[in-house]
């Protein structure tokens, strides 16, 4: 297992993919690890939905395309659908929290996703209706980030991470 930090500091948006096949088991566990994420009042609001390789997959492809960016998206071999559904209690999809929680899980599933040696980008921009029959989405489910899924191609090496310094983003109120 890494140090924490280390793969912190490893995970990045991946925009370049190898056609290598992304094993079932590695999704599943990152799913695993998403389930396990906190959640407000323990909701639990999300789903995954996971194309991986197939027919589907290059529509589910086209779909994160569908904004007019992430031409890359065209060779990632598997894409998972982060769905907002209602909660464990039976709350509305609207909660309050529920952007929040969703978050959380999708990036224990990316950090989980570098652990095993794959890449992530998470998608904000795509096409929602493509994307729900791409990954044959039921109509209640709201179908919140798609998140690119696979191995690296040997030309997207590990990049330098341009952050705000800590002296700018931390402050002590004494």
């Amino acid at each position: 297992m890494k140090d924490f930090f280390d793969l912190i500091r490893m995970r990045q948006s991946c925009r370049s993919f190898s056609e290598k096949p992304v094993e079932k088991e590695k999704i599943v566990r990152c799913v695993e690890a998403a389930r396990l994420a906190p959640s407000a009042c323990n909701s639990q609001p999300w789903g995954f939905v996971v194309v991986n390789g197939g027919k589907l997959r290059e529509s589910a492809a086209q779909s994160a395309q569908g904004a007019g960016a992430n031409h890359w998206a065209e060779n990632c071999p598997a894409f998972v659908a982060v769905v907002e559904r209602s909660g464990l209690a039976g709350e509305p999809v609207d909660q309050k929290w529920g952007k929040f929680n969703l978050g959380l899980a999708a990036m224990q599933f990316c950090l989980a996703a570098t652990e095993q040696g794959l890449s992530t980008c998470m998608i904000g921009a795509f096409d929602e209706e493509k994307a729900k029959k791409a990954m044959r989405l039921s109509p209640e489910e709201r179908l919140c980030l798609l998140i690119a899924v696979g191995y690296a191609a040997d030309g997207d090496p590990l990049r330098k991470k341009d952050r705000r310094s800590l002296r700018d983003v931390l402050r002590f109120a004494e």
